[in-house]
């Protein structure tokens, strides 16, 4: 009898996808490389020679000990028995240097690991990733203002990476096969705070107020996140409409607005 995976894990069988997601990440001789969930080492095993130095990044414990194993006899290796959100990556990246990450992210906590390797980038400790997650999410984080998928998430991504849409996965390409699709995402870490000229801790409380309700009006989100109508409509620059909602502006708007309205 098959032992059932633990922690909801799909472990990647497609060859051919393994190759390519490795692929992705470009030359990595010089590089240090983070793997997120490496499991059975599928991806491990194919990264190893190419990397400077890898560190896996695994929290099931039985699966860590094993994969450690695996690979006690390659010294650029290392398995740590950890969880990502847990991890400082600070204490993984050497000084001076940035490194990459590659892992097929959970689906239950995709965009909190997200979120921490966007703040790894805004740290300049994060030079690339190639994730992979359910296609529905990945639909969200690269998706264009105006359409339906643009919220939060895409402006949380799209103001911290360059976003790239790779490929997308069938079921049968995972044993056991997941219900849902995933996506392949290449993240290239360039935050746009300084460009945009805002401040990251005040811009990102503005994105959240902007999307809290996402069938009202920017104005009317503001207001109710406690911003004043005089602060409001004073600041209002004129070439957006005061029935826009966030989800139909460009972040270069959304910056113009913030500064408009901080301004006053």
């Amino acid at each position: 009898m098959k032992r059932k995976p633990k922690l909801g894990q799909n472990f990647l069988v497609d060859d051919h996808a393994k190759h390519a997601i490795v692929d992705a990440l470009g030359d990595l001789s010089q590089r240090t490389v983070i793997e997120i969930g490496p499991g059975r080492g599928a991806i491990t095993g194919i990264l190893s020679p190419r990397c400077k130095r890898l560190l896996a990044l695994e929290l099931d414990r039985d699966l860590a000990p094993a994969l450690a194993q695996r690979f006690t006899e390659q010294s650029q290796v290392e398995v740590i028995e950890a969880d990502v959100l847990e991890v400082d990556f600070a204490t993984l990246v050497p000084p001076g240097e940035t490194a990459d990450v590659i892992g097929n992210l959970p689906y239950y906590i995709t965009s909190d690991i997200l979120l921490k390797l966007f703040s790894a980038g805004s740290a300049g400790l994060l030079s690339r990733a190639v994730v992979m997650m359910q296609r529905e999410v990945a639909d969200r984080v690269a998706a264009s203002p105006g359409v339906r998928d643009y919220g939060l998430l895409s402006a949380t991504a799209q103001m911290n990476a360059r976003v790239e849409n790779l490929f997308t996965l069938p079921p049968a390409a995972f044993s056991p096969p997941p219900e849902v699709f995933s996506t392949v995402l290449r993240l290239t870490f360039a935050p746009r705070f300084a460009e945009l000229k805002v401040d990251p801790v005040g811009f990102d409380r503005f994105l959240k107020q902007s999307f809290a309700q996402k069938r009202k009006t920017l104005e009317n989100n503001l207001r109710a996140a406690g911003y004043a109508q005089p602060d409001i409509s004073g600041g209002w620059p004129g070439d957006i409409s005061r029935q826009a909602r966030a989800e139909s502006l460009e972040l270069e708007a959304m910056a113009r607005l913030y500064r408009a309205i901080a301004r006053k």
